[in-house]
């Protein structure tokens, strides 16, 4: 492992510029007040002449709707970190506006990175690498933070490493547990969900993913259908967090939702039939106990006068929700979890017909925003425990987007000498990636039977 050190530059030519921010609706650059780049310079402390014998990576991630950056280093040590998050703004729209979420983000990013690197006691010339989010994801967010770093790359003559999201959060576990190549992760979120095989930093295996909706989406719009934002508990939470807190009051059986997809020997995903199944119980219930939204307009008949009279139903008041919001939170929740449970045991088993996982010590790693969910998590630790598995998750706080994970998968690359770019020119964001070989088609053709098993959670 080759040891680095620092480019002794002046404070002044390190800087001069290095945080220009991109107008992105002039399409310009434009650069900050001399002021502010002076009041920048001054929250850094500065090592002249001091080596450093390890590697450090400055992570950006502007993906979707959070703005983050951290330091690490190559033993796994998060020297700083920072994070802004738009969830309370996107609450009150209703769902995530890309405009909005890259307005945002361009008002934050120079803050985040210089909290960061501020924590960390890292100047910018000690750095090894630059890493930055540039697919898949928003397009507006993705260009915020591509454009920013390559302008810092460019002033720093530091490499670029351009990272793949879902490789990040898969590789995540690494930085905290010893997992060694292969291992089987499942990556579930508002944004993805799939199955891949990691043979590699840059090696996987897509084994499934979803057909259409992630199922933090789906869960999203059930919160919204619900109006959970309404609800005294669940005012501040995201509509997943939401419905996971609900649904301890509710009873998972009280609906009989079907799990999707039950015939297809696959390990695909599909969540829009089962929100639209979802979707027509809450239109009934409200029918049932008179809850209608805001300006919904009905029509009443009176058989006598054939009169069709216009009626504008009362809204949903604040606090008040549907007396079955709980036991329809539980059913999706517990539908959900089965639904993804089974698909993963049909991935676990077609891994180790082929031999692609060890028969015993397999590993399966869940990230992404809804591997915080404890209820999905028994259910897959049932999976993981009737397979001979380990189940392995990140702390919530990794799970979710982060810088953490954007840096540590830079240094993995930096220790593979994969991906490393001295020249950026040509580098672009892709809003949409795949990740990896796909070989969903050979899982499907395998067809092969799961067992069912107790989901008592």
């Amino acid at each position: 492992m080759g040891f680095v050190t620092a480019n002794l530059i002046s404070p002044g030519s390190i800087y001069r510029g290095s945080m220009l921010m991109l107008n992105k609706a002039a399409g310009v650059f434009y650069k900050p007040s001399r002021r502010k780049t002076y009041e920048f310079l001054r929250s850094f402390n500065f090592h002249p002449g001091q080596l450093f014998l390890h590697k450090l990576v400055l992570g950006i991630e502007t993906s979707c709707d959070d703005t983050a950056a951290a330091v690490v280093d190559e033993t796994g040590n998060v020297l700083g970190e920072a994070i802004h998050s738009q969830t309370e703004v996107h609450l009150k729209t209703g769902g995530i506006v890309p405009p909005v979420a890259q307005q945002l983000h361009r008002e934050n990013i120079q803050r985040i990175v210089q909290e960061a690197l501020s924590t960390s006691k890292v100047s910018p010339s000690e750095l090894s690498a630059i890493a930055t989010t540039v697919k898949p994801g928003l397009a507006l967010s993705l260009g915020v933070g591509l454009s920013f770093s390559l302008q810092l790359v460019d002033q720093l003559k530091k490499p670029f490493i351009p990272i793949h999201h879902m490789e990040a959060h898969a590789l995540t576990i690494r930085l905290l547990n010893k997992v060694e190549f292969p291992f089987l992760v499942l990556l579930i979120s508002g944004g993805h969900c799939l199955l891949a095989l990691v043979r590699g930093v840059s090696d996987f295996l897509l084994l499934g993913k979803s057909l259409d909706i992630a199922p933090g989406d789906m869960l999203d719009k059930v919160a919204r259908r619900l109006s959970l934002v309404k609800h005294p508990e669940c005012s501040t939470m995201s509509g997943g967090k939401a419905i996971e807190h609900l649904a301890k009051q509710g009873h998972k059986l009280h609906f009989d939702f079907k799990p999707p997809m039950q015939r297809a020997k696959n390990c695909d995903f599909s969540f829009t039939g089962l929100q639209h199944v979802i979707d027509k119980i809450i239109t009934q219930k409200e029918k049932e106990e008179g809850i209608f939204l805001i300006g919904r307009v009905g029509k009443i008949s009176n058989p006598g006068l054939c009169l069709k009279i216009p009626v504008c139903f009362a809204g949903i008041q604040k606090g008040q929700i549907l007396s079955s919001a709980a036991h329809i939170a539980a059913a999706v929740q517990h539908t959900t979890a089965c639904h993804i449970a089974k698909r993963t045991h049909r991935a676990i088993l077609f891994c180790k017909q082929r031999d692609l996982l060890p028969q015993s010590k397999a590993v399966l790693v869940v990230s992404g925003g809804v591997a915080s969910n404890l209820y999905i998590r028994k259910a897959l630790e049932i999976v993981t425990n009737a397979t001979q598995c380990t189940l392995l998750c990140p702390p919530p706080r990794l799970c979710t987007d982060n810088g953490i994970m954007i840096a540590w998968n830079g240094i993995e690359r930096l220790r593979a000498g994969l991906g490393i770019l001295y020249n950026t020119e040509g580098v672009r964001y892709e809003p949409k990636c795949p990740l990896g070989v796909d070989i969903s088609k050979e899982v499907g053709e395998a067809a092969i039977k799961v067992p069912p098993l107790k989901m008592k959670i």
